[in-house]
């Protein structure tokens, strides 16, 4: 399997983030619920940055369980709820995640499922 990122010279780089990637030669999707700063015993506890790199942990753990590590991720879902601190969640978020770019989407919303959490990511893995 080769995963290939996809950055036209005629749109906007960001190393962050790749506009597209394109897998190739096979391999399973792995499909990452909606993930939460949500511990082991289901407690949502701390700030944005504290919930953001749990959930990151989350998802990561989830990848890993099925086989994958951070390279696996092509596609990452970020929701964050309106007014938390975008900056503080994505420090925290990498210094889990660390420097590997994926396609990203970010949106604002009013709110989540639980009315303590302020971040919910979710994702989409080639493994194998």
């Amino acid at each position: 399997m080769t995963i290939t990122h996809i950055n036209p010279a005629a749109l906007h780089s960001n190393p962050a983030f790749s506009n597209g990637i394109l897998v190739s030669g096979g391999g399973n999707l792995l499909f990452v619920g909606g993930q939460n700063g949500t511990d082991a015993s289901g407690a949502i506890t701390g700030d944005v940055a504290e919930q953001s790199a749990q959930a990151t942990r989350n998802v990561l753990q989830v990848v890993s369980e099925a086989g994958g590590t951070v390279e696996s991720i092509v596609k990452l879902t970020i929701y964050l709820v309106t007014g938390s601190d975008l900056q503080a969640a994505y420090t925290a978020a990498i210094e889990v995640w660390g420097s590997h770019p994926t396609t990203l989407s970010m949106l604002q919303v009013a709110g989540l499922g639980r009315p303590e959490a302020l971040i919910e990511l979710d994702a989409v893995a080639v493994i194998g």
